[in-house]
């Protein structure tokens, strides 16, 4: 067999794997609750500039 080649027991396989579907999973969704805040000292304009300059290098 030749690589990548599979015979007709291997695609079985994989037809009965891929045509299971896993229904025992959580599927509620979890709440996060929370804040983030973040203080870069910088305005919008001058990070624009740092990313101008690191994109010339």
């Amino acid at each position: 067999m030749s690589m990548g080649a599979y015979d007709e027991d291997e695609h079985e396989r994989r037809e009965q794997k891929t045509g299971v579907v896993d229904a025992d999973f959580d599927d509620e969704r979890t709440d996060y609750r929370g804040s983030i805040t973040y203080e870069s000292g910088e305005s919008a304009d001058d990070l624009l500039d740092q990313f101008h300059e690191l994109n010339e290098t």
